[in-house]
């Protein structure tokens, strides 16, 4: 599996988490490339979704498919999960995370 980690920084600027493995360049790479979404995209079909402030990003590969995890926290200071397919933006999954 492959993870790729993203936060986002008092400046709004997306910056890798340290210890996450491969570089985020690697997620750049693949937006290049079609493969994925990019951050912003991906970002902006999360907030539609859930809108709130996006703490975390990861990118995984499971199963040889791209997923976005994205973390948002709501107006209530609900932290949320979501999983969306990092090729289509498609939503997978939305969850209260613990």
């Amino acid at each position: 599996m492959t993870v790729v980690c993203f936060s986002l920084a008092a400046t709004g600027w997306l910056l890798p988490i340290a210890g996450s493995g491969e570089s985020p360049a690697i997620a750049g790479q693949l937006a290049a490339k079609g493969q994925i979404l990019s951050l912003e995209k991906i970002s902006r079909l999360a907030k539609s979704h859930k809108p709130g402030e996006i703490l975390e990003v990861e990118l995984e590969k499971k199963h040889g498919r791209y997923l976005y995890e994205v973390e948002i926290l709501d107006a209530r200071s609900q932290v949320w999960e979501l999983k969306l397919d990092a090729k289509t933006g498609q939503l997978l999954k939305m969850e209260l995370d613990d």
